[in-house]
């Protein structure tokens, strides 16, 4: 297990960092995957509220549309999907 100290970050007290890391050494590795999928989850629906928020004329195929532009970059996103618009996240 990886017993380096914790990145200090600057909205993150060093004592609320400190209980956050021994809680998450103490999960099972399958908690820890679980966990890192939620967060990655909610970082996803945070990300398409902002897109509906800046384009509120973009429909819900739209908002997934330039979130995968987001995620992917343009070169990726243009191999997978060619004949998509390019829509601004």
């Amino acid at each position: 297990m990886d017993r380096r100290k914790p990145v200090n970050h600057a909205d993150t007290h060093p004592e609320a960092a400190a209980v956050q890391l021994t809680i998450y050494r103490r999960m099972t590795p399958a908690q820890r995957v679980f966990l890192a999928a939620q967060m990655s989850d909610d970082a996803r629906a945070i990300t398409r509220a902002g897109i509906q928020a800046r384009h509120a004329e973009y429909d819900s195929t739209q908002v997934e549309d330039a979130l995968r532009l987001l995620l992917l970059g343009g070169d990726l996103y243009r191999r997978a999907w060619p004949r998509k618009a390019l829509l601004p996240p």
